[in-house]
């Protein structure tokens, strides 16, 4: 855990050294959501690979690099690319970049990811604000000894996602005529997709859409005392009682097609964002 400390703070000092703004906001864009970054004005852009201590991207769809500068007119860090738990990484890996942002002084983590929809009232192409998540990976980023200075032992989980942005978030979709689902998001560890009998228990649980990232940065960051939002785009429905087949490179072609209202959708939040 004192690595794990030790080696943020020595990423965060690289990363300042470079950048021109101090960013507020971080956002963690999924598979094929990466584009967002090109909207970001007088950015500096930072390979993973130029960053002490960072893993490296190996998914198709995830660039691999830190984009920093205004979005909207807002100071963002934003993430193209993030880590998963079945690339072999551990959890304080997967994470690492979320104790870095935090190193940076951003109190604010926008979550996007590419999910399979469970709610039979979805489908493909829709955007889900995530109300809440279930940790399905088997495992946890904060196991081990803790870090006082960075939060409690037994973090309070209550209100993983800010109620404030979600509000907010659903009152940007009204203005933009996005429409924008709402449920719980179930975190996998993969790297299978779930069979139809998984995909059932799951609904069962309460689930709404599932996917294999986000709940371990979403469980650092409130560790963290970070505000959080979470905006998933549904790509494929994954309903039990309909089993089809499914693969990585459909994921992408979908969530490319939602990009423009997804895109949408982040850049005017952020721009509302600083009302709050």
């Amino acid at each position: 855990m004192l690595d794990w400390k030790i080696n943020s703070e020595q990423a965060a000092e690289a990363i300042r050294k470079r950048i021109r703004v101090q960013p507020r906001v971080g956002i963690i864009l999924g598979s094929g959501l990466g584009d967002l970054v090109n909207e970001i004005e007088q950015a500096v852009s930072i390979d993973y690979e130029e960053i002490p201590h960072f893993p490296k991207s190996t998914v198709e769809g995830h660039a691999g690099r830190l984009i920093i500068g205004l979005l909207q007119g807002q100071p963002v860090l934003a993430m193209q690319g993030r880590f998963h738990y079945y690339e072999g990484y551990s959890m304080k890996e997967v994470t690492f970049p979320v104790t870095v942002m935090k190193q940076l002084g951003i109190d604010t983590l926008i979550v996007t990811n590419a999910a399979g929809g469970m709610n039979p009232a979805f489908q493909a192409g829709d955007l889900m604000l995530i109300r809440d998540h279930i940790n399905f990976t088997g495992a946890h980023p904060l196991i081990g000894p803790n870090i006082d200075e960075w939060g409690a032992r037994f973090p309070d989980m209550s209100e993983a996602y800010s109620p404030d942005l979600a509000e907010l978030m659903q009152k940007v979709a009204q203005r933009q005529g996005i429409s924008l689902q709402q449920g719980v998001y179930v975190g996998i560890s993969g790297p299978s997709y779930m069979t139809p009998a998984e995909l059932k228990m799951l609904a069962k649980l309460g689930g709404d859409a599932v996917g294999m990232s986000t709940v371990p940065e979403v469980i650092v960051s409130n560790y963290l005392g970070m505000r959080t939002v979470g905006v998933s785009s549904i790509t494929d429905m994954a309903l039990g009682d309909q089993p089809a087949s499914l693969s990585h490179e459909q994921v992408i072609e979908m969530a490319n097609w939602t990009k423009p209202k997804f895109m949408s959708l982040i850049k005017s939040f952020i721009r509302e964002l600083a009302e709050l």
